[in-house]
């Protein structure tokens, strides 16, 4: 195996990538355009309803009514509409140690390729750890930013969001966690956390879930999270 060879080995990333005169070889052309397909794909496409209902979270909706609306006014995916909030108030324990939110953000395909190991897996690091979670549920359509207006409705200790990361051409099944400490409106991202590149081809997702259980101890025992995080 030569240096080039050993190089591709350990990354997803296009390097090496051989040409013929200026164009790229064909099956070099099909694969870019198969990932890019799938990208616009992950972002385009809904999580399904069999999905939700197999993992038992009730849904809530941001103030982004379609997907169009999502991606061109962001600030509609971090507000809830008021049925939202209420079905919220309802459903979920007021004031948990943990709460944890799921959403599709800019990837639903991240949804139901990691969550079926990534979810058990933390719920199990926050039991062995002696922590405690509320109600988990579903946001259609949310942005980092939905954590704030959770926070204020529910006010946690501590929230992580599971969210889809915007796609790429190595992978369009990756996903966030971000982690605040006491989130309430007007939080920035300086005060969040994240672990990213949560996919089989980067942290596995029970993997992830451990170690994001881990690091919610940690923002609980410092009662802090982002820049002032040690």
């Amino acid at each position: 195996m030569d240096e080039l060879d050993r190089m591709k080995a350990t990354t997803p990333a296009r390097i090496g990538v051989s040409r013929s005169g200026t164009r790229p070889l064909t099956h070099e052309l099909l694969k870019l355009r198969w990932d890019h397909a799938s990208a616009v794909d992950a972002v385009q496409q809904e999580v399904s309803e069999a999905f939700l209902a197999e993992m038992g979270w009730f849904v809530v909706e941001s103030c982004a009514t379609d997907k169009d609306m999502y991606l061109k006014r962001p600030y509609l995916g971090r507000a809830l509409t008021q049925a939202s909030k209420e079905e919220i108030k309802a459903n979920c324990q007021p004031s948990p140690q943990v709460q944890i939110v799921i959403s599709d953000g800019l990837s639903a395909s991240s949804i139901e390729a990691n969550l079926r190991d990534l979810y058990p897996a933390l719920r199990d690091s926050l039991r062995l750890r002696g922590l405690t979670a509320g109600t988990t549920f579903y946001v259609n359509r949310g942005r980092v930013g939905c954590m704030d207006a959770i926070g204020d409705l529910l006010n946690p200790e501590c929230l992580v969001l599971l969210i889809g990361e915007r796609p790429g051409l190595m992978t369009a099944e990756s996903l966030s966690a971000y982690m605040c400490y006491k989130p309430r409106t007007g939080r920035t991202d300086a005060d969040r956390l994240v672990i990213s590149n949560i996919h089989r081809g980067g942290t596995p997702p029970m993997e992830a879930g451990a170690h994001i259980g881990g690091v919610l101890e940690q923002i609980l025992m410092q009662r802090t999270s982002g820049v002032d995080f040690m």
